[in-house]
């Protein structure tokens, strides 16, 4: 067993978007945050050289484990994190969110003439609740927009006047945004029509007020009232903005547990989620054993009745993603328990089944966690790398490698590339070259050691681990160069050398070499990353040579240097558009003349 269990864990992140809740020794929450990729967000936590803020590094420094909750989209983990936050506490998220409240949607359901309010907190008051919303401006826009719209009172005068009070009309009524429910200007029956659109908008079914807004915008379009349609246009933006609401939060205050299962032989694993008050307050997994496969309708009552055997709060509601035999009898046994009816429900379409569906992608990340627990990261690896990390006696698995190659022709022009595999594969997007700027006449060793220094120097400044394994195209000479740079900067990695004679591996603090055998895939493998960066190297090398000896070429005119030399090639990016390049073309350059110009057409034969 690992000393910290996040390890296996850093393997088997998800890419969703997601909450994850980070742990210190004791197994308290110590720190909640969101992510819209689970996976990049919380690997960089763990990774080597990574530079925090004082704050971020005492967290980091006390993180013992972690865990992740899943969600299907951003908007829904960052009212996640501000749910789990107001239930943990966490020490490191007090001086980083502030108290509020996501705000609701409350339609008045006591009173004759209903309104339209916005609230922060869930009552159990009859009343209609929509939302919470996590944008509170648009969201107020649209409610604004909306009383207007259907005429929707916003006073807060009481409806029926009581005995022996009057009541003027307000100036809502005078300017025709409300129908004067005050003076019995409207029916109660016409007045409830128009809130029952507003209520069929927040339920998700605003297709026709979208249809007659577009039509309206139309209409002042075809008006020439351009502003005005612009305004309409805003405001329907603003509606399709907030229709997105948290799918874990209700219209009623019912409590619920939503139950999900992940099987996979004889594995299996289960998750809760705990929805209190319309919100998601917290998640409890459990791993279930099985001699033998089980069906997941089994699995479930079986689950249902242990968990629920000495739980000490039940919910009004169980949402579970498969259907139990004795449904009816478990009711009526939990029921009795709770003191008033309790229900089982197997979602079948909407809001409830995307709550099980959250729960079931919950489910399968601990089990996929278990799984990577039990059997390790061997499945995902291709073989080739798993015998090359047996043969080399390394640590872990070489994932990632590169090689290291160094070019020159007599001193001149000297060159390192250096190229980059992934999972046995090439990433061309991580080669890199160098020239090399240090080195005088030629040095293979100081050339190695340059190279090494500025890369994993860049990589350090840049917050990045280096490659799991490091080959240096070369003998003892390079590799110790190499060690020596590594050295330098206190980095610890896992480097050998590749020597051509014999294709023997050198490995540091080994008086012998390393002999493999040539039809071994491993040293294929080894052999196709050294001649990529030898062929990447004597590109670059013949690039570069090129390029000076074209300079050369030019430096023989007269009155013509290294300067002027490098300022044409740079412009007409060879000597052939040098050569065609007009009179008057050239002496638009910088720094260069009519003489120069005439010069240079004269060597090269103009008229």
């Amino acid at each position: 067993m690992t000393d910290n269990p996040y390890v296996d864990k850093l393997h088997n992140l998800p890419k969703n978007p997601g909450v994850y809740l980070m742990k210190d020794r004791s197994g308290k929450i110590i720190y909640i945050g969101k992510a819209r990729n689970l996976n990049n967000r919380v690997r960089t936590y763990f990774q080597h050289g990574q530079k925090f803020d004082p704050k971020t590094q005492a967290l980091v420094s006390k993180i013992h484990d972690f865990e992740v909750l899943v969600t299907d989209n951003e908007t829904e983990a960052l009212i996640l994190e501000s749910n789990l936050i107001k239930q943990h506490k966490p020490r490191y998220n007090v001086n980083l969110k502030d108290d509020k409240r996501f705000p609701y949607v409350k339609i008045t359901t006591n009173e004759p003439y209903p309104r339209i309010l916005i609230v922060r907190r869930l009552q159990k008051d009859n009343a209609r609740y929509f939302g919470p919303f996590t944008n509170a401006q648009k969201m107020r826009q649209t409610v604004r927009f909306l009383t207007k719209l259907f005429k929707i009172r916003t006073c807060n005068l009481v409806i029926p006047h009581p005995k022996g009070k009057e009541q003027k009309v307000c100036l809502e009524y005078r300017i025709k945004r409300c129908p004067g429910p005050c003076e019995n200007l409207v029916t109660v029956e016409d007045y409830r029509k128009q809130v029952d659109k507003v209520c069929l908008y927040f339920s998700g079914q605003s297709e026709e007020l979208i249809g007659r807004l577009n039509s309206h915008m139309q209409e002042l379009s075809e008006q020439m009232e351009f502003e005005a349609a612009a305004e309409v246009r805003d405001q329907i933006r603003a509606i399709e903005s907030i229709r997105q609401k948290q799918k874990v939060a209700a219209e009623k205050c019912v409590d619920r547990d939503v139950i999900a299962f992940a099987v996979a032989a004889t594995d299996a694993a289960s998750v809760v989620l705990q929805v209190r008050e319309g919100m998601l307050i917290g998640r409890q997994h459990f791993y279930l054993k099985c001699e033998v496969q089980t069906q997941n309708s089994e699995l479930a009552e079986t689950f249902v009745k242990q968990y629920y055997m000495h739980a000490p709060n039940l919910p009004e509601e169980i949402y579970l993603s498969d259907a139990i035999e004795d449904r009816e009898l478990i009711e009526q046994w939990l029921s009795k328990r709770l003191g008033k009816k309790l229900k089982l429900i197997v979602p079948q379409r909407g809001e409830k089944l995307k709550l099980v569906g959250m729960a079931a992608s919950n489910a399968k990340l601990v089990l996929d966690e278990l799984l990577v627990q039990k059997q390790g990261y061997k499945k995902r690896v291709p073989a080739t790398l798993l015998k090359l990390q047996q043969e080399l006696r390394l640590d872990k698995t070489p994932m990632t490698m590169a090689c290291i190659d160094i070019s020159n022709l007599g001193g001149t022009d000297k060159v390192g590339s250096l190229v980059y595999f992934s999972n046995g594969k090439p990433l061309k997007n991580q080669y890199r070259h160098f020239k090399i700027k240090t080195v005088v006449g030629q040095d293979d060793f100081a050339s190695v050691r340059e190279v090494v220094s500025r890369y994993y120097s860049r990589l350090n400044g840049e917050g990045k681990d280096g490659p799991d394994l490091l080959v240096i195209d070369g003998g003892k000479g390079q590799l110790s160069a190499a060690l020596e740079a590594l050295g330098d900067l206190n980095i610890e990695a896992n480097v050998i050398g590749l020597a051509k004679r014999l294709e023997e591996i050198i490995q540091p603090g080994k008086k012998e070499s390393l002999l493999i055998s040539k039809s071994s895939p491993t040293l294929r493998l080894l052999q196709m990353l050294r001649n990529e960066a030898h062929r990447f190297a004597i590109e670059y090398h013949r690039k570069l040579r090129g390029k000076r000896t074209v300079a050369t070429e030019l430096e023989q005119i007269e009155g013509i240097g290294p300067n002027k030399a490098k300022k044409l090639l740079k412009h007409f990016k060879s000597v052939k558009r040098v050569c065609e390049a007009s009179t008057e073309d050239i002496c638009k350059l910088p720094g260069l003349g009519r003489k120069d110009a005439e010069r240079i057409k004269a060597y090269f034969g103009a008229e």
